[in-house]
């Protein structure tokens, strides 16, 4: 890890591809419908908060924040009808432990095994206080097989950075939509992103006008300069909330970790559709 980039949001760079084969290789999404989860969305809903238990929607729509209550609604509370929480959460790993076995074929199982044994013991060190979703996904028993540990450890780290982003996006003033907004505003664009978080085009539109009038956008919606400096405000306070658990160890085992995660990364970003939610950065180089 070399240049400014907080040692916390380079390791976010690497272990978030992990996690998120599940929203997309059809190893996973064949579980989720062989789990009665038929259709990409009630994978999705019921994968994610399964931790939580059988939960209805309104703390789903609160601690993934950035999609539309409505949309979180027509999946919650029915995916529970159609596969518990028990069985879903087999499901999930199920289908992430076959996404990388297939992608990590020719990786050699010494550095699976590095990295899976580094995130698990970061995974200990977590302090979840405040973080729900991260707190209900440690608390999950540990996967048996490499794959899937390595996939559940991926995600709790991830789930962890998830609930102290979220915490700064409210700590800054901002809604789900409007930090949607400010996005598209800055790197990512609107097409891809409002669909698939199920805000309306007046939603959205409410949204930016709110911006405008708060400093964050100009009138026709471009980011100001001030928007930017809260933005990176923002992303600095992310990194802070994510930072306690590496905190403590030595530059050359952040080295390493990053080191031997950079071609699992590779891989699984690379088998991640072009256009998606996910907010990394193009390149992580």
């Amino acid at each position: 890890m070399t240049g400014p980039v907080h040692p916390a949001r380079a390791l976010w760079w690497l272990f978030e591809p992990v996690h998120a084969i599940t929203y997309f290789a059809p190893e996973a999404r064949a579980a989720f419908e062989a789990a009665g989860l038929r259709g990409g969305w009630r994978g999705y809903f019921a994968g994610r908060a399964a931790p939580l238990g059988p939960v209805d929607a309104p703390p789903v729509v609160a601690a993934f924040f950035g999609f539309a209550p409505g949309m979180v609604e027509r999946a919650l509370p029915d995916v529970w009808k159609r596969a518990d929480p028990e069985t879903t959460l087999a499901a999930r790993v199920e289908g992430a432990s076959a996404t990388l076995e297939r992608l990590l074929e020719h990786v050699e199982r010494e550095r699976i095994e590095l990295v899976t044994e580094r995130l698990e013991q970061a995974v200990s060190r977590l302090d979840c206080a405040g973080r729900v979703l991260a707190a209900a996904n440690a608390a999950l028993p540990r996967p048996t097989g490499l794959y899937g540990r390595l996939w559940q450890a991926a995600t709790v780290m991830r789930e962890h950075r998830g609930d102290g982003h979220v915490g700064a996006l409210v700590a800054a003033g901002l809604d789900g939509c409007e930090a949607l907004v400010v996005r598209c505003a800055l790197d990512a664009r609107r097409e891809a992103i409002q669909p698939m978080r199920g805000w309306t085009d007046e939603e959205w539109d409410a949204a930016t006008a709110r911006l405008a009038e708060r400093g964050w956008l100009t009138e026709h919606g471009a980011i100001t300069e001030s928007g930017r400096l809260r933005h990176q405000a923002l992303e600095a306070a992310t990194d802070l909330a994510a930072a306690r658990v590496w905190q403590d160890q030595p530059r050359a085992e952040l080295d390493r970790l990053a080191g031997a995660l950079k071609p699992i990364a590779a891989l699984c970003r690379a088998a991640l559709p072009p256009v998606n939610p996910i907010g990394l950065p193009e390149t992580t180089a």
